[in-house]
């Protein structure tokens, strides 16, 4: 077992409305096994035993399933590691001496709630803007009967994967949250029981993600990148054919 010691400089902000800093702290004995999360959490044990406000952060299954974990480190949303969520991202990674920068998912459509912990219910609202699929396929072996080839349903698979980090609009230049607008049409528009709400469902969904205030692609792929679930942009321009389908329906 090793261990090293880092300087951390850390985002600290006690609510949306009040203004936010960075505050340096040194940790030594790192145990390099350690998860970044299990980092934080042992700076917050020294942090609540010396009697201060320890960093909030979210965070829920600790396994790279739920997608409630996020922050930048140095500059990188998740860290240095490629597909890697924060939570799965291991201290081993670092250096002894190293100083990381962490820092909350930044967008005008993620206000911070508090330290790194933002609120990222915008994405849900795309989500539920999308409505519900219609088509009845009975039980889960009715529904893999339906016919689809393997290619469509790999790259429904693929579109799947997104967990709804919230990495991608973190990264963008832009604040754009095509990425994960994309992947959750696309799901669904490559799949036989997406087919009925399809353009309404594309039309609500970019309607709703224009609405949040999220910004406009302009393929920069920093979003593609930093996915922990390596979703490719193409499902971006899956989406955009798909809008313009809805749209030149629509009229």
């Amino acid at each position: 077992m090793s261990s090293i010691d880092l300087t951390l400089k850390i985002w600290r902000q006690p609510n949306s409305d009040s203004l936010g800093s960075l505050e340096t702290y040194t940790l030594n004995g790192v145990n390099t096994d350690m998860s970044f999360l299990e980092m934080l959490d042992v700076l917050n044990e020294n942090l609540t035993k010396e009697g201060k406000d320890p960093v909030a952060f979210d965070h829920d299954c600790r396994e790279g399933i739920c997608g409630m974990c996020g922050a930048v480190v140095n500059g990188v949303a998740h860290g240095p590691e490629k597909e890697v969520t924060l939570c799965q991202l291991h201290m081993r990674h670092f250096s002894t001496g190293d100083v990381l920068v962490i820092e909350p998912f930044r967008s005008r459509a993620y206000p911070i709630k508090k330290d790194l912990l933002v609120d990222r219910s915008a994405l849900d609202r795309i989500i539920q803007s999308g409505g519900y699929v219609s088509v009845n396929t009975g039980g889960t072996p009715d529904g893999n009967s339906l016919p689809i080839s393997s290619q469509q349903a790999e790259l429904a698979m693929d579109a799947a994967a997104c967990i709804g980090c919230g990495a991608c609009v973190a990264s963008c230049p832009n604040g754009a949250a095509m990425l994960f607008t994309s992947a959750k049409i696309s799901q669904l528009a490559l799949l036989p029981q997406g087919q009925v709400e399809r353009k309404q469902r594309a039309l609500a969904m970019v309607a709703q993600m224009d609405k949040e205030g999220f910004g406009n692609c302009t393929n920069a792929k920093e979003c593609e990148a930093v996915c922990p679930k390596g979703i490719s942009i193409r499902n971006i321009a899956r989406l955009n054919r798909e809008y313009v389908k809805a749209v030149l329906s629509e009229g």
